[in-house]
């Protein structure tokens, strides 16, 4: 199975599956199965973070380029909360995920903001302005900044 595992793993997958299905524990590729299914929460935390990172970063440009609002920007930060709270209702476990990598998101989003509007970084305050519940608010946006 190991084998199969790297040659095509669509196959291994749904080899893995039907041995699963009926109960062939020995046939099992236990190390890869291990590894993928760890693979599965990393993957969870880090499209959280993914969106965590985008809902910042729209938020910065909403406040600090008021003249650019535009849908897409509303459509990006609604679709990103959506997504957060999606992957939060399919693993309540995450649910202080999002509070845990605030800071470090935020330092990310703040420096692609400076990127995408041509600022120079410190136009962004160093710390994230805003509280988690107001990022992830649904109704909440924040005020434009002079």
């Amino acid at each position: 199975m190991s084998a199969t595992y790297q040659a095509d793993f669509n196959l291994w997958i749904d080899k893995t599956a039907k041995l699963l299905r009926e109960h062939r524990w020995q046939e099992i590729d236990l190390e890869h199965l291990i590894a993928e299914v760890e693979d599965l929460g990393k993957s969870e935390r880090r499209a959280i973070i993914s969106q965590l990172i985008r809902l910042l970063l729209h938020l910065l440009k909403w406040q600090y380029q008021p003249q650019r609002r535009s849908d897409s920007w509303l459509d990006s930060i609604t679709d990103a909360r959506t997504q957060i709270e999606l992957a939060i209702q399919d693993s309540p476990s995450l649910k202080s995920y999002p509070i845990e990598q605030l800071k470090e998101s935020y330092q990310k989003a703040r420096r692609q903001a400076a990127k995408q509007t041509g600022m120079i970084i410190s136009v962004f305050p160093e710390g994230c302005p805003y509280s988690l519940e107001l990022v992830l608010d649904e109704d909440w946006l924040p005020e434009a900044s002079e």
